[in-house]
């Protein structure tokens, strides 16, 4: 018996990602508006986006000539911000069910829980975002897989940036209470006109554009913009997004764990309120 328990607390344990997966899930299935308000929103921006680059081209040249930026940029964001959101709601279930003590004195490792939340993550920007793409072909013509390789790389840094920030806002919400979730929703905005989705880096004040490139996300725009507009992919920016999303995941991993550990010597990881 002690031999079998001390295989169970090595390695990450793919049973135990896949309960947490599909307990979310099933909790996504168990309500009609949950699955209505991930298909809602990005369906709403991508139509009205949409309608205001028709205008903006049927009286300017430039959004014709770039080759639909302003829709490509706004699904983008989505993929940011929805990615985020998406491991946020998954964890913010657990606290709302009062039910994150319980996991962290399971045998789930906290590897583990970080692991299901990401893969949950992305079964929720699938939701949203597929039917976006599809309403950005059929009513403006844009084909955003049209892309080709280069939206691989440009998917995998955003994702990878908005795991990051749902860990480290995750870790917050555990450690001070529900009285943080507003974090939840209002950090990705507080980086969005830094990131530059709609807009050059050059637009920026030259002191505020040092504070832009510390981002990930600067990066995956400008190179968006390259590869619409000058039919260029800046592979240079991939991999610089690449490296300081590398750093931010281990950096939000290890304040993860230090926060947790913190909640639990203050006992706010079984009460988690206000």
């Amino acid at each position: 018996m002690s031999e079998l328990a001390a295989g169970e607390g090595r390695g990450i344990a793919l049973h135990r990602i896949n309960a947490m997966v599909l307990r979310y899930w099933y909790l996504l299935l168990s309500s009609w508006p949950r699955l209505l308000e991930l298909i809602y929103w990005p369906a709403l921006q991508i139509i009205t986006w949409g309608f205001l680059q028709n205008y903006i081209a049927q009286n300017d040249g430039f959004f014709a000539r770039a080759g639909g930026t302003l829709i490509g940029a706004v699904i983008l964001w989505d993929i940011l911000f929805r990615g985020q959101l998406g491991f946020s709601i998954s964890f913010l279930e657990e606290m709302w069910a009062r039910n994150l003590g319980n996991l962290m004195m399971s045998p789930l490792k906290p590897i583990e829980f970080l692991i299901a939340l990401m893969a949950m993550s992305l079964i929720r920007l699938a939701i949203g975002v597929i039917p976006m793409t599809l309403l950005a072909y059929f009513f403006f013509d844009f084909n955003f897989y049209s892309i080709g390789l280069p939206l691989i790389a440009f998917f995998c840094n955003l994702i990878f940036f908005s795991w990051s920030i749902g860990i480290f806002v995750s870790g917050l919400v555990l450690r001070n209470g529900l009285g943080a979730e507003s974090i939840v929703w209002t950090l990705m905005f507080g980086v969005m006109p830094l990131a530059c989705i709609y807009y050059p880096v050059s637009v920026l004040p030259g002191w505020l554009q040092y504070a832009a490139w510390t981002l990930p996300p600067t990066y995956v725009f400008e190179g968006m913009r390259a590869l619409l507009i000058e039919h260029s992919f800046r592979s240079d920016l991939m991999l610089d997004s690449l490296a300081l999303n590398a750093v931010l995941l281990v950096a939000s991993f290890l304040v993860f764990l230090a926060l947790l550990r913190s909640a639990k010597r203050h006992g706010s990881l079984l009460g988690g309120g206000e």
